[in-house]
């Protein structure tokens, strides 16, 4: 019986999470704020209503339940080539920036907050020292910063789990036994997280890559990529590796390999999926952070609130002021190492200013800090409170304070993306364009009249798309293509909408079941998905 209304408990806590996650989102969006600022400071709000279920944060429930799918999604939205392009800035923030920070945080902590000796204040360090992968993706595309920044902000707090586990690592070994590593036997540490990580990761994606070839079904499909970033976590971290690093490895690979094994419906279907389960899940997180407030405040007790309040501002300032400090050397070294190889330099002035201003924490930090055992050596680690109540400060000025200022700061840098198509994408639309005219023009050959006609009206379509995306010389020619395109695009969205109305009339009256409506229903949306969606 116990266990039943155990379960009955987690049933309404779930129910009132995913009400509460649907219902500030829809506001989130009706204010134009990125969502997971607005669930963060619902949370917030929230946590300090009397009698609000206590909801805490179980740091196994983060690394284990929620951190493996949202770093798969991210890894597989993550270009490799964009990837390898800004691999020296992004190497200088996952691994140097990580040391910078917690070697900054501990000398701060020494000097200005009595409580924390260099010790603890290395351990916070560890504890802040990397940017949220979650937090970065989910803020960063929502606000629309460039995508270089974009590629650089996820590269980086996609790789720095390996400097950060292994400094949380040292910082708990540091107060256990009072004695900091040798370089050697750390470098040692970091290079098989990194390399044991990775490692396990491509092994996973190469066995799914060849299996996934003997499946075509939706549902199966997106069972099977949700297994994976499970099973590459949890075999890491057997391993004693970086369980994240591998669910990156095994995200990237098989993104990359998905174009040869999923088929178009399929693909569909799996990424309808996953954009519903990372919503979910992504809405949860960042509300979980707004509701621990109750649970960060409980064990503080030496302090007054004034205090606690001027520590938190002061701390975040510093930690933001130690990334600006070094992200401008570390833009520096990386367009000079662009110069050396005969590139443009890759990062500007305002660009710098942008990463440095974008290093959000998330719950990763928290259920770092979390973690953190209450006592060491057999004695109360009274510290453990303010670490973890520096810390939700350091989050909520991260990500809300910077979140909420970003779109100003980018239009004040000028930095606000043309959202036209990017050159890139139009020469791939192009390229991809005239490939298939040349095919169709190929194939008419030799066919009868009215065969060839089916084939001059499509052939037609496609010149029209293709002027819509082209730099023809005959710019007078190309622009009454592609306004005879829009206005196609135009008409066909009409009809489609007046074949809805019709299957929905015929449902209503009895004629056709709600079986072959869905049915049809789905062929007028993958259709209408088709269709040139730049329309406004």
């Amino acid at each position: 019986m116990e266990s039943v209304v155990g379960l009955h408990v987690i049933e309404r806590v779930v129910l009132l999470l995913l009400i509460m996650v649907a219902g500030f989102a829809v506001l989130a969006h009706k204010l134009k704020v990125p969502y997971p600022i607005m669930l963060v400071l619902a949370g917030l709000v929230l946590s300090l209503v009397p009698h609000m279920p206590r909801i805490p944060l179980n740091p196994n429930l983060v690394f284990v339940i929620f951190l493996p799918p949202l770093l798969c999604n991210a890894a597989w939205s993550v270009s490799w080539r964009d990837f390898r392009k800004n691999l020296v800035i992004i190497s200088l923030l996952a691994v140097g920036l990580v040391g910078f920070t917690v070697w900054g945080v501990a000398e701060f902590s020494e000097r200005f907050i009595t409580a924390l000796d260099w010790k603890s204040g290395f351990l916070l360090g560890a504890v802040l020292a990397t940017t949220d992968a979650i937090a970065a993706t989910s803020v960063a595309k929502t606000l629309g910063l460039p995508r270089q920044i974009v590629d650089i902000l996820e590269g980086e707090s996609l790789v720095n789990d390996a400097t950060g586990l292994l400094a949380l690592e040292i910082g708990l070994g540091l107060l256990e036994s009072g004695d900091l590593p040798t370089v050697e036997t750390g470098v040692v540490r970091l290079i098989y997280l990194i390399v044991g990580g990775i490692g396990v990761g491509l092994l996973l994606g190469v066995i799914v890559a060849r299996l996934e070839r003997f499946v075509d079904n939706g549902p199966i499909e997106l069972v099977l990529s949700l297994i994976v970033p499970y099973a590459a976590y949890l075999a890491a971290e057997e391993a004693k590796a970086s369980g994240v690093l591998a669910v990156v490895a095994s995200g990237l690979y098989l993104s990359r390999q998905s174009a040869e094994f999923f088929s178009p419906s399929v693909r569909l279907q799996v990424w309808n999926g996953w954009e519903a389960i990372t919503f979910m899940l992504n809405g949860i997180v960042f509300l979980l952070i707004g509701l621990q407030m109750p649970y960060v405040l409980a064990g503080i007790t030496d302090y007054s609130m004034v205090s606690l309040v001027e520590y938190g501002i002061i701390f975040s300032l510093m930690l933001i002021a130690l990334r600006i400090i070094w992200v401008v050397p570390a833009v520096k070294v990386s367009n000079f190492v662009a110069r050396l190889k005969g590139h443009k330099e890759q990062i500007c002035g305002r660009e710098t200013f942008v990463i440095g201003w974008t290093g959000m924490r998330g719950v990763i930090a928290l259920a770092a800090a979390v973690s953190i055992p209450e006592t060491i050596n057999g004695l109360e680690f009274r510290t453990r409170n303010l670490i973890l109540f520096l810390t939700f400060s350091v989050i909520l000025v991260t990500l809300v304070v910077q979140g909420l200022t970003l779109p100003a700061v980018i239009r004040a840098l000028g930095l606000a993306g043309d959202h036209g198509i990017e050159p890139e994408e139009r020469l791939a639309r192009r390229i991809a364009l005239e490939d298939a005219l040349k095919f169709l023009e190929a194939t008419r050959s030799g066919k009868n009249e009215a065969i060839a006609h089916a084939y001059d009206d499509l052939i037609d379509r496609y010149e029209h798309r293709l002027a819509d995306v082209s730099d023809d010389e005959d710019k007078e020619r190309s622009a009454t293509k592609a306004e005879v395109y829009q206005e196609l695009v135009h008409a066909a969205r009409g009809a489609l909408q007046v074949e809805r109305r019709a299957l929905i009339r015929l449902r209503d009256e009895g004629s056709i079941s709600d079986d072959v409506m869905r049915k049809v229903e789905r062929e007028l949306d993958l259709e209408e998905s088709k269709l040139d969606l730049k329309i406004a």
